[in-house]
């Protein structure tokens, strides 16, 4: 064969190699791109509304059912020192959302109200606040909530929804803008400024008995007083009853509402069918954002009073409503995890499940309680000290990635998901304000030993009323207590007649010196410890001192969203469907009859 021969043959070759490398080439960058997506996984979050540690099986409890959470905890990994950073639903809420402490965005109490009051207050999530939500939806994600908000929802007008999910990263939301409440349920008393309320409507009945006594008197001809002033009177006491009752007689319809995006869609809302709805909606999000990836944030009604429950559910736990509306809440969480799995998502699935704070210890009726159970941690909902007020479930799946059947006891924080789903999302945290959150996927995956958290700092409103150190060498976990709420009636361990406990004043105790105990040795806070007990007494208050020194100098002023003027109703950011003052519609939106 002669050499033209050769070249002949040897010139397909070449081009077919070219081809060969051209398709190889293509399928590496294909399959980067499949690579750089699966590193992204979906998000889903669930978050419970008012469960104790104590409620769930993984957790200790081995009264109540709770298979599907538990199972959620067996095929993942468990924090056993999971802590809110507010003991309130709204600053708690706020942090988890924001990876920063609420009093930093101005969304924690100054000697007053210490949750958002009304859906149609003026005070809400500050609009320079950056969500997780946000930042995933600069990455590509779809960004979704069902579910309870409690953030605010306008600021100037009925329709600028500056606080608004969707002005707050999220493209999709479906839920309740504000909270349940016992108001949202006819035959339960009224629960909104309920103290506030009774004190109206008294100072009403006064006014009101003084002008038909000078009305009577008038008649009799005992009192020498003008018709035109006896009816002036009567007209401000009048206007002082409307002006009043405008808001706190129609909490039902004002507060208990359902929206879809911008738009309501129920008012007020029909709780029999709430639980149904979320769940189809959550489902329905799903399915629709199953080529993902997706955030999906689940923020359950659930068990948040007046713990409505559905009949398949009603008396069958061993511990009355609160027990049946546990156990419906985990029905709903299997539900939606079944989802997950019935679309394919289980191994590309980051989830995630906790509570916003401890149990509510002073919700009680005359069937008994109506709260969570705090398993052996002291104090509840409401107290920013005690353990049981802040130590939450913290349970996060992700198959084939996170070692299944993992127990972590680091003390960490519901401020730590904020950076932990930005890096997973491949997104980064602002750089422009403090971050008090840590990424928890090193201490996840198991390439960290230790949190990231040396100290942690526990707040009542305003107030600082606890702080933690764990001191990594020695294993020990110190809490110091600056203050602690006065119980009611005392050794009681709630503050009974009171909705929760106060932060301030008279219905706290200041500590001088504070109280330290040692949580790894001490975990219930009942052994106070003291300089003949512990040789390092001393040593200890002044490290933690040295800390808290430390994180003050990151505070800075910032304007108050829980001030007098930003929580009162306001009627013209009110949500409404249909004209106001008259508003009211069924599911579809159109007024109904009502």
């Amino acid at each position: 064969m002669g050499p033209g021969a050769r070249r002949e043959r040897a010139a397909p070759a070449a081009r077919d190699s070219w081809w060969v490398l051209l398709c190889l080439s293509l399928l590496l960058r294909t399959s980067g791109f499949q690579a750089a997506n699966a590193s992204k996984p979906n998000i889903l979050l669930i978050m419970a509304d008012d469960l104790g540690i104590g409620d769930l099986g993984c957790y200790g409890n081995n009264t109540l059912r709770t298979p599907n959470i538990d199972r959620l905890a067996e095929e993942g990994v468990r924090l056993t020192q999971h802590l809110a950073a507010a003991p309130l639903c709204t600053p708690s809420r706020s942090s988890f959302l924001t990876g920063r402490h609420s009093f930093r965005s101005g969304m924690e109490a100054h000697d007053g109200y210490r949750a958002l009051q009304w859906n149609g207050g003026s005070g809400g999530l500050p609009e320079n606040e950056t969500t997780f939500a946000r930042i995933l939806q600069q990455q590509g994600y779809a960004t979704g909530l069902i579910g309870k908000w409690h953030q605010g929802v306008n600021c100037e007008s009925r329709t600028d929804h500056c606080h608004h999910p969707l002005n707050h990263g999220f493209d999709y939301f479906y839920g309740m803008p504000f909270t349940l409440v016992n108001d949202c349920d006819p035959g339960r008393p009224p629960e909104v400024d309920a103290s506030t309320r009774a004190r109206l409507w008294f100072y009403t009945q006064v006014a009101a008995l003084g002008v038909l006594t000078v009305a009577l008197g008038k008649i009799c001809g005992l009192i020498s007083v003008p018709w035109k002033a006896v009816l002036g009177a009567a007209s401000l006491v009048f206007l002082f009853f409307v002006s009043w009752y405008a808001s706190f007689g129609f909490v039902r319809r004002w507060n208990c509402i359902l929206m879809r995006n911008h738009d309501v869609t129920e008012q007020p809302m029909v709780l029999e069918r709430t639980a149904r709805l979320m769940l189809q909606e959550a489902v329905s999000y799903i399915e629709r954002n199953k080529h993902g990836p997706f955030l999906l944030f689940v923020s359950l009604l659930h068990v948040h009073i007046p713990l409505v429950t559905t009949k398949q559910f009603l008396g069958k736990s061993q511990h009355g409503l609160y027990g049946d509306n546990v156990e419906e809440m985990d029905w709903l969480v299997g539900e939606i995890l079944q989802a997950i799995e019935e679309n394919g998502l289980k191994n590309t699935t980051f989830a995630y499940f906790t509570s916003d704070h401890g149990g509510h210890l002073e919700a009680r009726d005359e069937r008994g309680q109506l709260g969570g159970w705090n398993g052996i941690f002291r104090g509840g909902k409401g107290m920013g000290g005690w353990e049981g007020g802040i130590r939450v479930p913290g349970i996060f799946r992700w198959p084939g990635v996170l070692p299944a059947g993992r127990v972590i006891h680091e003390p960490t924080s519901l401020m730590d998901v904020f950076p932990t789903v930005v890096e997973l999302g491949g997104g980064h945290v602002p750089q422009d304000r403090v971050i008090d959150g840590r990424s928890l996927v090193p201490l996840l995956q198991g390439t960290a030993e230790h949190s990231a958290h040396e100290f942690l700092f526990h707040y009542c409103g305003k107030y600082l009323h606890a702080a933690r150190w764990h001191e990594k060498d020695s294993g020990r976990l110190w809490k110091v207590h600056y203050m602690t709420p006065r119980f009611h009636p005392k050794g009681a361990g709630a503050c009974h007649g009171q909705g929760v406990c106060p932060c301030s004043g008279d219905g706290v105790t200041q500590h001088s010196p504070p109280l330290l105990f040692d949580l790894s040795r001490d975990p219930s806070e009942t052994r106070p410890l003291s300089p003949g007990s512990e040789p390092r007494y001393h040593a200890v208050l002044a490290r933690v001192h040295e800390a808290l020194e430390q994180h003050r100098r990151t505070l800075s002023p910032v304007p108050p969203q829980f001030s007098l003027g930003n929580i009162v109703w306001k009627p013209w950011l009110q949500p409404c469907c249909g004209t106001f003052p008259l508003c009211a519609c069924t599911q579809d939106g159109d007024p109904n009859e009502a």
